[in-house]
């Protein structure tokens, strides 16, 4: 089995628009994603997962450059990444497609990892 990397994309609209949701609007999202995940945990196929803030820094020219970011005006920021494995690229897409990430007119990019050991 080979390992992959699923990295979650969300408009920067739909990330504001989320923190704005009443509570329960946000615990149907997290259950949405609960049981997506579960789904993969309960197959073996999931390694790990995290959610990313919002917000944070960037780095430039060998760290002499920070700046606040990711910016308003960028079209879409990471939210997150899990870890899985899969047979094959292939796989990987398969279990991707039931990820909640596209209910929010997000993106989802699915990457091979390369171990170099």
């Amino acid at each position: 089995m080979d390992k992959f990397m699923l990295v979650f994309y969300s408009p920067y609209s739909q990330e504001l628009a989320y923190i704005e949701q009443s509570p329960e609007a946000i615990q149907a999202e997290i259950q949405k994603w609960n049981n997506w995940i579960g789904g993969l945990a309960a197959q073996g196929k999931m390694l790990g997962t995290d959610a990313l803030a919002p917000v944070g820094k960037v780095m430039k020219k060998g760290g002499q450059v920070v700046t606040d970011g990711p910016f308003t005006e960028g079209k879409e920021i990471v939210g997150g990444y899990m870890l899985l494995t899969a047979a094959s690229l292939d796989e990987a897409v398969e279990l991707a497609k039931g990820c909640p990430m596209f209910d929010m007119d997000g993106t989802v990019e699915v990457r091979p990892i390369i171990n170099f050991e």
